[in-house]
């Protein structure tokens, strides 16, 4: 029976193998491979109203597949043509700005581990920590910086646009950690190495990009120049948002703020070329841009917050599919979706991009489609350990990103963009984002494995393992997706958690609401107090009202504004500001006045007295809420 049992799973595993290989053969075919994509792509873009799309698959040197899908112009219905269509990569520009810090490292110009100031001429990074910032630590995102964009990082006014230097030394965040500690994707951290690079080069930063990537690789239909030179712009994919139904066009992005993070306009074609030189060891067609020794540091791990997990390289990140090590980056503007990239082992190259908001969620499922059609690896769930519910109350609780604004009125957006870690009955863990949720079980001390693959927990999150930190007192601080080496995420204590600000918010407003409701139906009792008690009584009424008013036209000028607030701050949401300030200096008034109303024994009795001190509170917690979450003030830039 063993004999028999051995032969019958030696039989399965060369049925596997067999049919894994006839399946990556397949993907040399370009029917076949274009019949796959096609039935991945246009039911994924008509499902997600994403008018526009762009693919390119290189295999073992040879282009198997370049198309277009949808319409560069919907309302001219002029089709979208891959070798001439430009789309937004968004921070998949990102990749040209650390080939070309590289390019400079290895003509000694620059070097990765000095502290960046060094190439500073009109303003320093600070000294907030002992240990400065290095390049390096930029192109692993492990600078300490905290994120930030409200109002400046895409625009639509050129005239908005500042020059590079200005714009870093206008815009430098606070640093938060130390460097190399944590990662934390930072726009302003590429941008910064941008500047550098025109800094020690003397070119403008797309003009450098141009004389030493674009022009030897002939990637002549790209560009870092916003607005585009007019032969492009007249090919360039319009940017669309779906309004009422239908798609309403919108205008073209402006990133130049912090162009080396993402200004680049590209065709497929050109994104394929500079793909296939970084597999070539940073060559193309009898043109290098690298060294092949610097393309193999490039590609390397530099940095890892769990080595059991994928990690970093420079500037290009590990993604993990089917067992396949894949380099490159993603990218998402405003209005466009992209994905570059680059599978040694299995000679595979690919970029895709998709236009409109629903592209996020084609271009998601592009790559993990491929790999499980073409490169398929079952794994059987893990199985839960019997004594997981012994330690499972150390792993649960709210958990946000590193890649957060600590300091600004950014801070606010990710007060629900949190992950909630629970543990189950069944031994393991659920882990949810974004209204989605998957299970984990633990495999190693601090490592979980996905029970159940498939599932993604938000755009573009579909972690398959998950790696908890630990401080020296075995406390857990945090954890890693898989999927995100450059984002890791910290603990949150109670009071920075969704759960607690939204009871907070609820209970204090049901409280001043009914002081309202009180001011109105007793009026007459009101009216009849003593003057002092009935002064008391108005400075909550007024407290109560004015918090109120801040709390709805907030919510209706958000609801009017919110899609505005990256690419300007509007007047309306500036004027609105001004109401917390009010709301807070009322609610102050009424804690002298709640000070009075116990020092006078003023309403009659200890209970009107608590009752007054439970109003006077929920005033001042709505106080603490637009303290805590940078509301309070114009602190916008």
């Amino acid at each position: 029976m063993r004999s028999l049992s051995r032969r019958l799973s030696g039989g399965i595993l060369t049925l596997f193998l067999l049919s894994t290989a006839a399946a990556a053969q397949g993907i040399e075919d370009p029917a076949v491979i274009e019949a796959f994509v096609d039935g991945v792509v246009i039911p994924m873009m008509k499902n997600n109203s994403s008018p526009s799309g762009t693919v390119a698959i290189l295999k073992d040197g040879e282009l198997v597949l370049v198309k277009g899908y949808g319409f560069e112009d919907v309302a001219e219905r002029e089709p979208v043509d891959p070798t001439h269509t430009l789309f937004r990569p968004g921070s998949v520009s990102k990749l040209f700005t650390w080939v070309s810090v590289m390019q400079l490292v290895e003509q000694g110009k620059l070097d990765l581990d000095t502290d960046v100031n060094t190439w500073l001429d009109t303003f320093r990074i600070r000294d907030t920590f002992a240990e400065p910032i290095t390049l390096r630590h930029i192109m692993t995102h492990t600078t300490g910086f905290e994120d930030g964009a409200l109002g400046y990082l895409i625009i639509e006014d050129p005239a908005r646009a500042v020059p590079l230097r200005d714009a870093m030394e206008r815009y430098q965040p606070e640093r938060v950690n130390p460097p190399g500690v944590q990662t934390a994707y930072s726009n302003y951290a590429t941008a910064l190495a941008g500047l550098i690079v025109a800094n020690v080069s003397g070119l403008s930063f797309p003009d450098y990009v141009r004389e030493n990537i674009f022009e030897p690789l002939a990637m002549d239909d790209s560009s870092f120049v916003e607005p585009l030179p007019a032969r492009l712009a007249s090919h360039m994919a319009a940017s669309y948002k779906v309004e009422a139904g239908a798609f309403v066009e919108k205008p073209f992005e402006i990133v130049a703020n912090f162009a080396p993070a993402g200004s680049l306009s590209s065709t497929a074609t050109d994104m394929i070329r500079f793909a296939e030189a970084i597999m070539n060891g940073g060559e193309l067609d009898g043109h290098r841009i690298l060294k092949a020794s610097t393309v193999e540091k490039m590609l390397s791990r530099n940095f890892s917050q769990d080595d059991r997990l994928m990690g970093m390289a420079l500037g290009f990140y590990e993604d993990d599919y089917n067992g396949h090590r894949v380099m490159g980056h993603g990218g998402d503007t405003q209005w466009f979706h992209s994905l570059l990239g680059i599978d040694q082992q299995a000679g595979l190259a690919f970029f895709v991009s998709f236009g409109g908001p629903g592209g996020s969620a084609v271009r998601t499922a592009f790559a993990p489609a491929l790999y499980d059609e073409f490169y398929p690896r079952p794994e059987a769930p893990p199985v839960p350990p019997d004594d997981f519910a012994q330690r499972a109350a150390r792993y649960a609780g709210t958990y946000g990103f590193w890649r957060n604004n600590f300091s600004k009125i950014d801070k606010a957006l990710s007060l629900s963009s949190v992950v909630q870690v629970a543990p189950t009955a069944d031994n393991t863990l659920v882990v949810s984002f974004g209204g989605k949720a998957k299970q984990y079980a633990e495999i190693e001390h601090n490592l979980f494995r996905e029970m159940n693959a498939g599932i993604t927990l938000a755009s573009g999150i579909n972690p398959r393992l998950l790696a908890f930190q630990e401080n020296d007192a075995g406390t857990i601080t945090g954890f890693v997706l898989d999927d995100l080496p450059f984002m890791s995420l910290r603990k949150l204590p109670a009071y920075a958690t969704p759960g607690f600000n939204y009871a907070l918010l609820g209970l204090s407003l049901l409280i001043l609401l009914g002081v309202l409701l009180r001011r109105f139906y007793q009026r007459a009792a009101i009216r009849a107090l003593a003057p002092a008690d009935r002064g008391a009584v108005n400075a909550a009424v007024y407290a109560a009202a004015m918090q109120l008013i801040t709390i709805v036209a907030g919510i209706v000028v958000l609801s009017i504004v919110m899609d505005h607030l990256f690419i300007e701050i509007p007047l309306t949401f500036k004027l609105w500001l001004l109401l917390p300030i009010a709301a807070t200096l009322v609610s102050l008034y009424l804690l002298y006045r709640s000070y009075s109303v116990w020092r006078q024994r003023l309403l009659g009795g200890f209970w009107a007295r608590a009752r007054y001190t439970v109003v006077t509170l929920a005033a001042l917690a709505m106080c603490w809420f637009y303290y805590y979450w940078n509301i309070l003030g114009f602190q916008y830039l």
